[in-house]
């Protein structure tokens, strides 16, 4: 498959790769459908196939990696399998996440820590060379909205994410002028299906727009920064307008 150069119609392409870690499901599983269909070649990650795409296959363009980000060992395994798939990448996008409160144990942090950061910051030290030269190149970290402010009950998610978006400031100085990396931060995007009523009126109300935008939020979020050539070392923020309430 081709991909999308810079600055150009979606049309127009090139033989490059895009990751996607934490691909399998719901946000990220959208934005790995929205850029197969513009025409990319989609790598996603994840732990273990999914037994639903027996019956419902991934979409043409979308190949899943099998990936333990819980140890370095994992990381590097899935580093070298990925130079040996994909040569040459047009993007990765880290959307592989864990949600833990601190009350599920000492070994918390530590696996947040894993998946936010010492993934993304190995697997851009060592994959930097599979850009071609010369080519748009993007790297995006998806964080939180909660690093903005805080929160009382996830101490060590907010502040892995919080890493998240330093790393990613840190990298794109180390990499410019010729991978421009980015984060976007989201708040509320979409519903689980066992929400109920209370909890979807709470956080409805957080935001001054108000709305579950759904997943497109973050694929238009993704196509941004990826088609804008002048943007590094940014966190787009994704929020509905919760800092204004």
């Amino acid at each position: 498959m081709q991909a999308v150069k810079q600055g150009t119609e979606h049309s127009e392409r090139c033989d490059t790769t895009i990751v996607i870690t934490g691909g399998a499901q719901r946000v990220g599983l959208y934005c790995a459908e929205r850029l197969a269909a513009d025409g990319f070649q989609v790598l996603i990650t994840c732990r273990h196939l999914r037994s639903e795409w027996q019956q419902r296959p991934l979409a043409s363009g979308i190949e899943p990696m099998l990936a333990d980000f819980s140890t370095v060992e994992g990381i590097e395994q899935f580093i070298r399998e990925l130079k040996n798939r994909a040569p040459r990448l047009r993007a990765i996008i880290h959307n592989a996440s864990l949600w833990l409160d601190d009350s599920a144990g000492a070994d918390a942090l530590k696996q947040m820590f894993m998946v936010h950061m010492q993934a993304p910051y190995l697997i851009n030290q060592q994959c930097r060379d599979l850009f071609p030269a010369g080519e748009p190149a993007d790297i995006i970290h998806l964080s939180d909205d909660v690093t903005r402010k805080g929160s009382a009950k996830h101490i060590g998610y907010c502040a892995s994410k919080a890493g998240l978006e330093a790393l990613s400031r840190s990298f794109a100085a180390q990499l410019a002028p010729h991978i421009k990396v980015n984060a976007i931060a989201p708040a509320l995007i979409m519903f689980n299906p066992e929400d109920d009523d209370a909890y979807r009126a709470r956080a409805l109300a957080k935001s001054a727009l108000g709305m579950e935008p759904g997943p497109q939020v973050v694929y238009q979020s993704v196509r941004h920064l990826m088609d804008n050539p002048y943007i590094t070392g940014s966190c787009l923020p994704l929020n509905g307008g919760r800092h204004l309430k």
